[in-house]
């Protein structure tokens, strides 16, 4: 993967973290930020005053710094911001933000050396992961402190983790050592940091980010699950189809809401068990959870492809301060490294996500509500001596229930930071965090719902469902059997919850389905 902080998507990101992809720069960034920095070494040698070069940082801006403790200053930079706490960040977002930080120096506008950036990016070649606190930004002058965790490693005074290969499946957390050790093994050294470049390495919106492009391509993925398991609980509810019309929905025409209906017709397209009702069918309409799936996931469908139009932009972005623009041979103090951006996006994404699993979980009280669904109270013949799927919806509802308090909007708060000089913070690290949980929970939601409509299903025998949602059945069949007495119900949803997190069963499903 070559890298020029202007080409990077998300799609790049999908195969950067689901396979060993090495990293480089392009020779044109290379030559740029080569420019760069000799800007910074110019203003070094004239001991011109320039913010976080020759002065202090923050409320300590107006303070002038000798030019013999210049990269003492940056040193303690790192130093004094490794004030993170809490459980670590999972080691494949860390992969990523170190990935965001290289694109954003390869623009050219930081004033990085490039035996800086490249230590960075053999780093992210060897898996040298970093250990990085999950808690301390506000999200302005970027994600402060884990950035700084991030370069404490590479000055040699953090710990890392050492991966074999590194993906988002990766369970395997090797003991964290101290990299000098590390690095020797791999003929590398700890940098020393030069004017300018911790801050250009701190200064950033990459955990926020890189928390942001994992949940966007989860949840381009979590839309398309979402229509198969409410079109698998369609068919063994026995609901009607006329919802999905697509006259109905070209007079209303949001793109998400005409995409989740043609889905939902592909889906059930050829169903003996639609067949079977389709002439008797006494219910002029079915309850909202069913007919309205158009407009509720269409509604998801269209803020989650927003929220990912704004990723992409983050993810192409200069956020660190000053700016250094070496045609015109000037600095500028901005303020990129807000992350009001990604804060907003996170907490729409939030919304948008929690309100997939909201409905979804509504779908599995029907299949398991025998006075709504015409099927065996719970799913389950010998009700009484057996639960059945009892149990199963009150985790869902748990879950539904955890998203409502987490989707609370971290960025309308703001506390003010560093003797209010940074009066305004965005909270976009709380917020990316908080959808990073929403987004399991919702993939567990939606793996409960794929399970308790395979169960219903079971109970329509001989008939058979559509095309697209008998493939969904069958990968479901693959790894989890009907349930017939109690058993231990957690393992069957981690299966299903493994298929949805990996991609298995969308991949079966497409194959005989293209989804919108």
């Amino acid at each position: 993967m070559k890298l020029d902080g202007k080409s990077l998507t998300l799609d790049e990101i999908e195969k950067f973290i689901s396979s060993s992809v090495k990293v480089e720069l392009t020779s044109d960034s290379k030559k740029r930020i080569k420019k760069a920095r000799a800007m910074v070494d110019k203003w070094v040698a004239t001991d011109e005053v320039v913010y976080g070069i020759t002065t202090g940082f923050g409320e300590f801006a107006n303070v002038k710094i000798s030019q013999e403790n210049l990269e003492q200053l940056q040193e303690n930079l790192i130093i004094s911001h490794s004030v993170g706490v809490g459980d670590p960040l999972p080691p494949f977002i860390v992969k990523v933000m170190m990935l965001l930080r290289v694109n954003a120096l390869a623009r050219g506008n930081s004033g990085i050396r490039l035996t800086t950036l490249q230590l960075l990016i053999d780093m992210i070649n060897n898996n040298i992961i970093p250990v990085v606190p999950s808690q301390g930004s506000v999200g302005s002058s970027g994600d402060l402190a884990p950035l700084s965790h991030l370069v404490l490693a590479m000055i040699g005074k953090g710990k890392v983790q050492v991966f074999k290969e590194l993906t988002y499946l990766t369970e395997l957390n090797p003991k964290p050592i101290f990299p000098k050790s590390v690095f020797k093994k791999f003929g590398l050294e700890p940098v020393r940091l030069s004017a300018k470049e911790g801050l250009a390495l701190i200064n950033g919106t990459q955990m926020m980010t890189a928390f942001a492009a994992y949940i966007s391509i989860q949840a381009k993925k979590l839309l398309k699950y979402s229509d198969i398991s409410a079109a698998l609980s369609h068919e063994a509810l026995r609901g009607t189809d006329k919802a999905y019309d697509k006259r109905i929905h070209m007079l209303r025409p949001f793109e998400g809401q005409t995409t989740t209906a043609s889905n939902m017709l592909k889906l059930i397209k050829g169903s003996e068990i639609r067949d079977s009702h389709l002439t008797n069918d006494n219910r002029v309409q079915d309850s909202y959870s069913i007919r309205c799936i158009p407009q509720i996931h269409g509604a998801s469908k269209d803020a989650i492809n927003y929220v990912c139009s704004r990723v992409e932009i983050e993810l192409n972005s200069v956020n660190d301060n000053p700016l250094i623009f070496p045609e015109d041979g000037d600095h500028l103090e901005g303020g990129n490294f807000h992350g009001q951006p990604m804060a907003l996006a996170m907490d729409f994404m939030s919304i948008a996500l929690s309100e997939l699993a909201n409905v979804a979980e509504r779908r599995v009280e029907r299949l398991t509500n025998g006075s709504l669904s015409d099927l065996p109270r719970f799913l389950t013949k010998e009700g009484g001596l057996n639960s059945g799927f009892m149990i199963a919806q009150y985790t869902a509802a748990s879950l539904v229930s955890e998203n409502k308090v987490l989707s609370h909007p971290a960025s309308v708060d703001s506390i003010p930071t560093s003797a209010n000089q940074e009066d305004h913070n965005s909270m976009g690290s709380i917020s990316a965090r908080k959808c990073f949980q929403i987004l399991k929970n919702v993939q567990k939601v939606i793996s409960i719902e794929l399970l308790t409509a395979a169960q219903g299903i079971e109970f329509l025998k001989p008939l058979k469902c559509g095309v697209g949602t008998n493939a969904a059945y069958t990968e479901i069949r693959k790894h989890v059997k009907p349930l017939g007495k109690d058993r231990i119900m957690y393992i069957d949803i981690n299966k299903v919850s493994e298929m949805v997190l990996d991609g298995s069963m969308l991949k079966e499903v497409e194959k005989v389905v293209k989804l919108d």
